[in-house]
């Protein structure tokens, strides 16, 4: 991945290269996402803008052609979190923003995309017609399962994005620190925290959410992306630490994507560090985190 940060970095076109070439496909776009970041990043907003711009040209026909406006919400809403970094040199900050991202996206998904989004809910729903059909046939009893409808996907869809477009900033950053701040992001990352008052609010606005809307549970997850990244740098925090090895991570990310209730609990212990601090105590316990 170095290799490919050293090719965008090497002059204008190449970078165009690679920000046109992935930008209309889902498959690759994070590739062009985080290509513009690293460019706003280290070469400044205005050199962003002009990448976007061109890159958002393959992403304008994948809507026309497709109805999808994926590419394009993922290449513009990481080139703004890239900005807002730059300026604020504020990666929690960065962070926190792309819950606005997340529902401006969903609100644009609505407005622009709608008869994609109607395929897709027609998609799921023959998938979950036939997947009661296979339920019934080995039981007696008469099997009925939740639709989603268009709002509910939309959701599903904007809180997808919203994670990517951090991720596609991360590595931007990630790639900008290797390449002329050696070690400068692992710091970063692990120091990831919000203030108490972001955390409770978001963590409110989730609930709000789920409590008020149960059944469109991705606008819900749109508010609880920063938490969850945030409590992903703590446990990449705690296992610097404490010497852990990258066995113990890679275990929590396999139990992280496949059981809900670690999801819950890593955000629980997000809630709980915005007041007691974690790092701090892990540092006067173990020593500071080296680098």
């Amino acid at each position: 991945m170095r290799g490919l940060a050293e090719f965008i970095m090497r002059g204008r076109w190449q970078a165009l290269a690679v920000a046109v070439l992935g930008s209309g496909s889902l498959l690759f776009g994070w590739i062009s996402a985080s290509a513009i970041a690293l460019i706003t990043l280290r070469r400044g907003v205005s050199e962003g803008a002009w990448l976007t711009l061109w890159a958002l040209l393959p992403a304008a026909l994948a809507l026309w052609f497709s109805g999808d406006s994926g590419s394009i919400l993922l290449l513009s809403g990481t080139y703004l979190l890239a900005v807002l970094l730059r300026e604020s040199v504020s990666l929690p900050l960065a962070v926190a923003a792309t819950v606005g991202v997340g529902f401006a996206s969903g609100a644009i998904l609505l407005s622009l995309s709608g008869e994609f989004l109607q395929q897709l809910v027609d998609i799921f729903n023959e998938v979950i017609a036939q997947l009661e059909s296979g339920l019934q046939a080995k039981s007696e009893a008469t099997i009925s399962l939740q639709r989603p409808g268009v709002m509910q996907v939309a959701g599903m869809l904007a809180a997808g994005n919203s994670a990517m477009v951090v991720l596609a900033l991360l590595l931007g950053r990630y790639w900008q620190a290797s390449l002329y701040n050696p070690g400068g992001f692992r710091r970063e990352f692990h120091a990831l925290r919000m203030p108490p008052q972001w955390t409770f609010a978001l963590a409110m606005l989730a609930g709000g959410l789920w409590l008020a809307f149960p059944a469109h549970g991705g606008w819900a997850a749109i508010a609880v992306v920063p938490l969850m990244f945030c409590g992903l740098a703590l446990a990449h925090a705690r296992a610097a630490v404490t010497g852990q090895g990258s066995g113990w991570l890679s275990a929590l990310y396999l139990l992280w994507l496949v059981l809900d209730p670690v999801k819950l609990a890593l955000l629980g212990i997000v809630v709980i560090d915005a007041v007691l601090d974690f790092r701090s105590r892990w540092q006067n316990r173990y020593g500071a985190d080296g680098d």
